[in-house]
């Protein structure tokens, strides 16, 4: 026979199923908004529609001042074009992957028959509303990690074909074919900006904005100065940058390695506590023998 309790909890799973099958129904209509996203980065895309349909209910404004972060966020991660999209995008993920979570806390106490269960769903909602609301900043510093990897030899081959005699722009062309990675794209658009009639140094500035990172950004302002004061000023300017350049990823390649140090005395710390059990646990057996 059933208790109070699991009575009430039953009522109010039954409330949350058909709260969550209302907003399905009212969001399936979107559902195409969200088909063309990658599962890798956007998993359970394919119900994303009922954090939507949650969001427009409520008449949300995406006005906020985080709200307004996260759009520069996504700006630098998908352009600006598509960022207001890929802000609701994010809401539509983390109410959508929360409030299903949250609903299952009650089966799983029913099923277990114990609060704890529930509290830990409950527990898995929050940190899944939370984790999907910060994963874009984890995305961009990757982003900028890659970018400046590769930033190194992206300034020595331009330094190198400049001093051969080749003019800026079609330096920055060939370079940008010579790679796959996201500096190497960003350069591509570059490319293809100034093809379709955006002005050289305009076309490099906006490459500085799109990699956001200081380094790059420095670099791009370097180039418009070299490309102000002459070509010979230009070539100096970058031979120059690319020996900061690789000082400073040298620099950064000794402070990952640090951190890499000290990443590997949490598992021998756990080894080691793991060996002293193993050791003292026999010796106080013995002790009360």
């Amino acid at each position: 026979m059933l208790t109070l309790t699991q009575m009430v909890m039953i009522g109010v799973e039954m409330l949350l199923l058909f709260i969550w099958i209302f907003f399905y129904i009212k969001g399936y209509g979107e559902a195409e908004l969200f088909q063309n996203l990658e599962e890798k980065e956007y998993p359970l895309k394919d119900i994303y529609f009922v954090g939507y349909a949650v969001m427009t209910m409520m008449g949300y404004s995406y006005k906020s001042k985080s709200d307004r972060k996260l759009r520069r966020e996504m700006e630098i991660l998908y352009g600006k074009k598509y960022a207001e999209y890929y802000v609701r995008v994010i809401y539509a993920q983390k109410v959508t992957i929360s409030f299903t979570l949250l609903a299952m806390a009650i089966p799983l106490y029913l099923a277990a028959g114990d609060i704890a269960a529930m509290g830990i769903a409950v527990m898995f909602a929050a940190v899944a509303y939370y984790y999907f609301g910060t994963v874009t900043e984890k995305r961009i510093f990757a982003r900028s990690e890659e970018l400046l990897g590769d930033f190194s030899e992206v300034v020595s081959k331009l330094a190198l074909l400049t001093n051969a005699g080749m003019i800026l722009k079609e330096a920055w062309e060939v370079v940008s074919k010579t790679g796959e990675s996201t500096i190497y794209t960003e350069m591509q658009l570059s490319v293809d900006e100034m093809n379709n009639g955006v002005a050289e140094v305009d076309a490099y500035y906006r490459f500085g904005v799109r990699c956001m990172i200081p380094e790059i950004k420095k670099f791009t302002s370097t180039i418009v100065q070299g490309m102000l004061n002459g070509s010979e000023e230009l070539e100096g300017m970058l031979r120059q940058q690319s020996g900061e350049v690789w000082a400073a990823k040298r620099q950064s390649v000794r402070r990952q390695g640090e951190k890499a140090s000290g990443k590997l005395l949490i598992p021998m710390m756990i080894m080691f506590i793991g060996i002293l059990i193993m050791v003292l646990i026999p010796i106080f057996t013995n002790i009360g023998v």
